[in-house]
């Protein structure tokens, strides 16, 4: 399986400080933002990785990141998001490097204290279709949040919605996903939302719809770092050790079993 992180944006929430640096080569505690989602994946056992950025300082990322052998991966790509077209946009770029593999995509700013490799695993196993994972949050309005059809690990997805006024729950969807190489064919299907994006909402629920989405709950903490708030939160989990802060030698074992 390949990984691709997305990393672009204008982090517009971020300024000024974005206005010098993209967002996801801010410091969390005591690693750059960036470096979170790399371990995420070598954890996993995903090593051959995509990252997609853009904006003005995109070369940044190859000066800090290099090729990524001192970060636990084998193989490490780079490609460039012009614009602002949103998430399943910026996801089309990966096509040419999926190369027809099932796909694992975290979004550049989503820090984890538990490890997705059991997740990885089981959509491995995973016939066809996507997989996402949720996490109950205290402020769903801000993320795209599921309908459920019931209570408990049984309980079946019956929509998406993208930041709901009057969310169906409390379980936010993580920036972590799972996709087979359908998932581009998808994506070029889709119409831009109010916000003139391509929403990644929009390639779930059609995955919902053909009745191939799968979902787990998230171990640990989990938070994003887009905001000033979530970007001091995740710095804070980090500086007490909640997070899987094991060193880039652990990470590198972890990946080779």
């Amino acid at each position: 399986m390949k990984g691709i992180i997305l990393a672009g944006g204008l982090g517009s929430r971020l300024r000024p400080l974005t206005l010098v640096t993209n967002k996801h080569l801010l410091p969390v505690y005591d690693r750059p933002m960036i470096y979170y989602p790399i371990q995420c994946m070598v954890n996993a056992g995903i090593t051959d990785v995509l990252i997609v950025t853009g904006g003005t300082y995109a070369g940044d990322f190859l000066n800090l990141l290099k090729n990524g052998k001192h970060l636990g991966l084998q193989h490490l790509e780079y490609a460039y998001q012009e614009g602002e077209g949103g998430i399943a946009d910026a996801l089309k770029l990966a096509e040419d490097f999926a190369d027809g593999e099932k796909i694992c995509v975290i979004l550049g700013d989503n820090i984890v204290e538990g490890n997705i490799r059991r997740a990885a695993g089981d959509f491995f196993t995973q016939k066809a279709g996507a997989k996402i994972l949720l996490k109950e949050v205290p402020d769903p309005q801000r993320f795209g949040v599921v309908a459920l059809d019931g209570d408990g690990p049984t309980a079946r997805i019956t929509g998406i919605i993208e930041k709901p006024e009057n969310p169906p729950s409390n379980y936010a969807v993580t920036g972590i996903y799972f996709y087979d190489n359908r998932v581009f064919d998808i994506c070029k299907t889709l119409q831009p939302s109010k916000r003139g994006e391509l929403e990644i909402t929009d390639v779930n629920n059609e995955y919902l719809s053909r009745g191939e989405l799968t979902h787990d709950i998230l171990e640990g903490w989990w938070t994003d770092a887009g905001t000033f708030e979530s970007l001091h939160r995740a710095s804070t989990f980090v500086a007490q050790g909640g997070a899987n802060h094991a060193d880039l030698a652990a990470a590198r074992a972890a990946a080779k079993h």
